[in-house]
């Protein structure tokens, strides 16, 4: 389903939302941590309903100990259209006998660091929406004033 003029906003069905992370590679995740709530980038790739990340060790293996609540978003947007995807779920590390699913996959680190702990965001929900925008001085509206 896509947002038009009459429906500036639409949700994504679940494969819509499934294939637009299959085809990013980066988005932010939001995790807490006993009374701080933290918010990182990572870049990470589906694997069979999942979503997998590397790193290193810190706040993201301790949430991932703790199997703690996620959220996890991806978004995109131009002139006239934008859509987000959010995933909750929780977080845990893969042991050493499941972490070769990554293995001969895109999932190097940006930035560049030793990550050798794979960490799987298990979803819970994934939901997300299609946004027509009208965004002042880009719409036909304006165009008409000129």
């Amino acid at each position: 389903m896509s947002a038009t003029y009459d429906e500036p906003v639409a949700e994504l069905t679940i494969e819509e939302c499934w294939e637009l992370l299959d085809l990013e590679e980066f988005g932010r995740l939001a995790y807490r941590l006993v009374d701080e709530v933290h918010v990182v980038p990572i870049n990470y790739v589906v694997d069979s309903g999942a979503l997998l990340f590397r790193t290193a060790s810190g706040n993201k293996l301790l949430a991932a100990a703790l199997h703690s609540d996620v959220a996890f978003e991806i978004d995109w947007h131009d002139d006239d259209t934008a859509w987000s995807v959010v995933v909750r779920g929780r977080l845990r590390r893969l042991p050493e006998d499941e972490a070769d699913r990554v293995e001969g996959r895109l999932l190097e680190p940006w930035v560049s660091a030793l990550r050798y702990d794979v960490v799987e965001i298990t979803p819970e929900t994934v939901s997300g929406r299609r946004f027509h925008l009208r965004r002042p001085g880009v719409g036909a509206d304006q165009q008409v004033r000129a």
